[in-house]
């Protein structure tokens, strides 16, 4: 019997149009060109959808509410792409709507406020329940992207955009608004203190003479990120090789990382909740991991001629990723689903991934209780040590100390074709200990990132050349090593979920 050969077709791929974390990574919003819909961050949840018969092309959730903003864009707007439009989940409808002359190009918001960036002006709004007031206004330079940032803690005041009109298109204007409100308690409020990290993430107050503007660059800025607290900013210009970081409170530059060598588009840039890591993100296709303060583990990687720098062009003397990740291509996200779960995924080879449009967020994890092992037992039974208990053994009936729980900071990136990721940038212990022995640097190097103690014999001797290429490979693994971050996890979102 004679049958028709059956068509085989691939999966309709899920294109992501915006995807956006609200202000602590708990949930984030993302749109097709179908709707929108709200997930939980971790572990991944699909809390609402919207359909929709236009598209929207930026989503912002303000922070746990029900409130998200959409500004419409396409070929098929939803909206009209000079307005903002204040969608209450709760209702399911449009709350309320702000309308421009031109294009709105960048949105932040915080409780309570709103800020949009249009090309060359940024406006800030007061969000009540007795509606929408446009409280201030400031002249910008050209701002293409819609660069806008403001810092979200409780008591924080930070606002950052570019700077004033002007030949100077890298420098960074800082406003102080007023104090941003606290959270809503629940109801009923539980009868707990609060947390530390929620009082400490508070307590930056600005300065009485505060900085107005930052001489980031020379040239036009590319991404603008501040901490929760407000207390540091962190920029990239045009070229998309360097990362600064700057101190609000005198405008002094603190690090200044090397995300590559070649120019790339960046994404975006997020701190770590607790202003110690920072990340980068570009077209490149690779997330980028920096230590801004000297933590115990690996450190930010330096070249071996890190000492000589004064002696050299700037570029031997800079900072790169203690970690990184390179997303993969589309064509491998069936292959990663396909692993079991709770199996650690390792990423594929860098060299065969493509570019990759992505957003990350930062989330805090709780790490099951390591419990030690018992103590070996005496070959030798007749020993009467072995017998006789130590006194530093715990008496019978006396109960044990639960196990401390521990807490890591773990990343979630969002890729633009349909993929939740899950790393954890912390190396293992076997990838640690190489790392302190590479030939780009060791932990005790990140606070001095001209200083090495790698390997003293790179100065003083001569190899062969084969040493040399030996020596050359052995650096370039253990540097490959080091830096991979591992995917803990792998789901996809978007119209993968059943849209």
């Amino acid at each position: 019997m004679h049958r028709g050969r059956a068509s085989i077709t691939s999966t309709a791929p899920t294109n992501i149009v915006d995807a956006r974390f609200d202000a602590d990574c708990s949930i984030f919003a993302t749109s097709t060109p179908h709707g929108f819909a709200v997930y939980k961050t971790n572990p991944l949840k699909l809390i609402r959808r919207r359909n929709l018969t236009g598209t929207i092309s930026k989503i912002l959730p303000l922070h746990s509410t029900n409130l998200i903003f959409l500004v419409g864009g396409g070929r098929n707007p939803q909206y009209p792409p000079n307005k903002v439009i204040l969608w209450d989940e709760a209702l399911g409808r449009v709350v309320g709507e702000i309308e421009f002359s031109e294009q709105v190009r960048g949105l932040a918001c915080r409780r309570g406020t709103l800020v949009v960036a249009l090309k060359r002006r940024v406006v800030q709004f007061e969000i009540s329940p007795q509606g929408i007031v446009k409280t201030r206004e400031w002249d910008t330079c050209d701002n293409e992207r819609g660069l806008v940032a403001l810092a979200t803690a409780e008591g924080s005041t930070l606002l950052i955009m570019p700077g004033p009109p002007g030949p100077n298109a890298g420098h960074v204007r800082l406003v102080h608004l007023k104090p941003c409100p606290p959270k809503p308690p629940p109801s009923p409020p539980p009868n707990t203190a609060p947390s530390k990290e929620s009082t400490s993430s508070s307590s930056f107050a600005p300065p009485r003479d505060p900085v107005s503007i930052i001489k980031a660059h020379t040239t036009s800025l590319s991404c603008l990120a501040v901490t929760r607290s407000g207390r540091y900013l962190a920029t990239t210009s045009s070229r998309g090789t360097l990362l600064r970081v700057w101190d609000t409170l005198n405008g002094q530059m603190v690090r200044e990382f090397r995300r590559g060598a070649d120019q790339a588009f960046i994404y975006g840039i997020a701190f770590r909740p607790d202003e110690a890591e920072i990340c980068v993100w570009s077209d490149k296709g690779t997330i980028h991991i920096f230590k801004i303060h000297d933590s115990e583990g690996a450190g930010n990687r330096v070249s071996a001629f890190s000492s000589l720098s004064a002696y050299l062009p700037k570029y031997v003397g800079s900072e790169w990723s203690y970690a990184e990740f390179r997303l993969p291509s589309s064509s491998k996200h069936i292959a990663l689903s396909a692993a079991s779960a709770g199996t650690v995924i390792q990423a594929p080879d860098p060299d065969a991934a493509e570019e990759e449009k992505a957003t990350v967020g930062w989330i805090q994890v709780s790490l099951p209780p390591s419990i030690p092992p018992p103590p070996p037992l005496s070959s030798s039974p007749s020993s009467k040590s072995s017998r006789r208990p130590s006194s530093s053994s715990s008496k019978p009936g006396t109960p044990q100390q639960p196990p401390q729980p521990k807490t890591e900071y773990q990343l979630i990136a969002l890729a633009f074709s349909g993929g939740w990721y899950r790393l954890s940038p912390s190396p293992s212990s076997t990838t640690a200990s190489s790392s302190r022995s590479s030939s780009f640097g060791e932990s005790g190097s990140v606070g001095r990132p001209g200083f090495f103690r790698g390997s003293p014999s790179v100065a003083s001797s001569r190899p062969t050349e084969k040493g040399k290429e030996r020596a050359h490979n052995q650096e370039r693994d253990e540097g490959k090593a080091r830096r991979k971050c591992q995917i803990l996890e792998y789901k996809r979102f978007g119209e993968w979920d059943g849209w």
